[in-house]
């Protein structure tokens, strides 16, 4: 074992101390302690400094969330039920005004014995007794999973073995399954996966919380052979455009028994994707407003190959998604067609546009800075294919030469308008000015740091918005050095909010493929926000009294999420946005007084509003922008709070 030399202790630099030092429990647990001892005690005490004033957030580009936390260190803090706990547990359980039956459908072919007996084994040890579990084979070739099923059906009556005379692949079989079924509520549950004991007893207490619920779904993780948890899915709560793109529900997953046979079960041919496309006709079976709830604990552990994780293994997987999805789209009368997104079984939705398509004024606050300007509005005049669009620019009293000179020039085209506002920088103002002297039915409100990537992108953010039910949309934003600079924004992260994924680069497909598919959020950014005209005056635009330049954008979407709105991000609008390059930092001390005042009145408005967004899990950390794990969840456990 190393010793601590006085030359080593030297040559460890400050930074190197500080960095091993801030990894917490991964460094503890990897690092040997005869290196740790080597970092004096004054180094942990100033980073315990660093990090109370906030230094931590200057790593959050971290790529992997359990360079953090470790996850297994998480599980034992976090995620393991004690004595006390399974007491309070079954206490809870005698309790329920409701008490539903479940029946859990098990299709089985060839299970590796040892996981289909583990399986079984977490049926049996769950906490709620109210089940029965339909195991059907498939016609294994091997005998051992009939032997199996018939020896745990001698130790537990309620386990109930089925046994097919041919294979018919696993849509045909969980259907035997399902007709065999007895029970209120369906569960899914694959032949060689584990259920936490407490799985079923938080359904129930979903159920009843919310007894008009359609769909009710849980968070997992992966457990390899030998027992250990990994790559843990914390999942947002429902979420219709994700889930469009990405069968994120998977398991656990548990359905109204009334409600999977007026869908029609599960249909040969979408093998695969059998488990999505039930899903979607459970949604349609159960009305416009279908009530869908999320559970956000770890209930089921995926089992982990030796290969490697995959959604799905079945060829053919992601075909018949996009035909269950398609078929969807047009069963349901939406204007939209999913295709292949290249990223394994995940689909892009693509929205039609109205013939002819509306005309879309993109409203651009500036002064000065005539190289940006110039840029931006070259992107937009000539690399933007969308047509018909006005480029409405408000000036905030340039006085530099060459800007002026460029303004003079702008106002001469015919698709683009001048507007003088003079005065104290109020960006609120100045984008409601901007939006009043429009006249499109669609507005984008668009830095004037901002440049175009991919000519189509005003198409996608057109066609998102137009949707009756969405109330802003926001694009993918690069920084110059092409790392993420928005990538949606989190209610929350840093006291107020903050942007997913800052600083990650361009290539990273973010949390569980997040980057690459559509999917909803309580905010985006206001440096390139498409809303339509009518929903914009609907809730009064920006707060140009309490919000002139700080959080206004996460103020009006949080007010468009009350009315009713849906807040939507695309990866298929890709821009780059140089970040206030033309206004400067908030470095005088007025500038920072008004953004403390900007932060206070947040913070009072919204302050129930702030620390649960929807769209986050409570798992996953208020401290930095990169999805890692929380160290303390911020959520109740139902068996210790419930009697209050």
């Amino acid at each position: 074992m190393l010793r601590k030399p006085r030359r080593l202790q030297k040559k460890l630099s400050k930074t190197l101390a500080r960095t091993a030092t801030a990894l917490a429990p991964w460094y503890k647990r990897h690092v040997p302690a005869g290196i740790r001892k080597v970092i004096p005690k004054h180094h942990r005490r100033a980073l315990k400094q660093w990090f109370r004033s906030g230094g931590s957030r200057r790593l959050n580009a971290l790529p992997h969330p359990e360079i953090w936390i470790d996850y297994s260190d998480w599980i034992t803090r976090n995620d393991r039920l004690k004595k006390r706990d399974v007491a309070l547990i079954r206490e809870h359980i005698r309790a329920f005004r409701v008490r539903p039956r479940f029946s859990i459908l098990m299709p089985v072919y060839d299970s590796d014995p040892t996981y289909l007996r583990a399986a079984l084994e977490s049926v049996i040890d769950q906490l709620y007794p109210g089940w029965e579990l339909v195991a059907v084979d498939d016609a294994s070739p091997d005998a051992r999973p009939r032997q199996i099923l018939s020896e745990f059906a001698q130790r537990d009556d309620r386990i109930k073995p089925q046994f097919r005379s041919h294979n018919g692949g696993i849509a045909a079989c969980s259907n035997t399954a399902l007709e065999a079924a007895t029970g209120d509520w369906i569960v899914l549950m694959h032949h060689d996966d584990l259920l936490a004991p407490h799985a079923l007893y938080m359904v129930v207490e979903a159920i009843n919380r919310h007894p008009d619920t359609a769909i009710i779904y849980s968070d997992e993780d992966h457990v390899d052979a030998e027992g250990i948890r990994s790559n843990p899915y914390f999942k947002p709560d429902w979420d219709y455009d994700l889930f469009l793109g990405q069968y994120y529900l998977n398991h656990l997953v548990a359905y109204p028994r009334p409600l999977v046979r007026q869908a029609g079960g599960f249909r040969e041919g979408f093998e695969g994707s059998q488990d999505w496309d039930l899903a979607l006709r459970v949604l349609e079976a159960a009305g416009p407003q279908p009530e869908v709830q999320h559970i956000p604990f770890v209930l089921y552990h995926q089992r982990q190959e030796e290969q490697g994780f995959s959604y799905s293994v079945i060829e053919g997987a992601c075909t018949a998604a996009q035909t269950a999805v398609n078929e969807h789209l047009v069963r349901t009368g939406q204007p939209a067609k999913a295709v292949a997104s290249g990223h394994s079984s995940h689909l892009r939705i693509r929205w039609d546009l109205p013939d002819p398509p509306p005309l879309v004024s993109i409203v651009i606050p500036t002064k000065d800075r005539c190289e940006l300007l110039r840029l931006c509005t070259e992107g937009l005049l000539t690399r933007t294919t969308y047509a018909p669009l006005e480029i409405v620019i408000v000036d905030n009293g340039s006085s530099e030469p060459d800007a002026l000179a460029l303004l003079r020039e702008l106002d001469a085209h015919r698709h683009v308008t001048v507007l003088e506002a003079p005065g104290p920088f109020n960006f609120s103002y100045l984008v409601n000015h901007g939006v009043a002297a429009s006249t499109g039915e669609v507005c984008v409100l668009l830095n004037n740091d901002i440049d175009v990537i991919n000519p189509d992108w005003l198409q996608e953010l057109t066609a998102q918005v137009l949707r009756p039910e969405v109330g802003a949309v926001g694009a993918k934003l690069y920084y110059a050095n092409d790392t993420l600079q928005h990538g949606g924004v989190i209610l929350g992260i840093g006291g107020v909010a903050g942007h997913a994924h800052r600083f990650i680069h361009h290539e990273h497909p973010g949390y569980f493929n997040r980057l690459n598919l559509v999917h909803s959020l309580s905010c985006v950014t206001g440096a390139c926000l498409a809303v339509r005209r009518a929903v914009y005056t609907e809730v009064g635009g920006l707060d140009e009294t309490n919000l002139k330049v700080a959080y206004n954008d996460v103020d009006l979407c949080i007010r468009l999420g009350q009315a009713g709105y849906r807040i939507i991000w695309t990866p298929h609008a890709r821009l780059y946005h140089y970040e206030s390059v033309s206004r400067g930092e908030d470095t005088t001390p007025e500038k920072r007084e008004r953004y403390r005042n900007e932060v206070q009145y947040m913070k009072s408005r919204w302050v129930s509003v702030l620390p649960n967004d929807a769209y986050y899990n409570p798992n996953l950390t208020m401290d930095r922008e990169d999805f890692s794990l929380a160290p303390v969840p911020r959520l109740q456990r139902p068996w210790v709070n419930w009697k209050s």
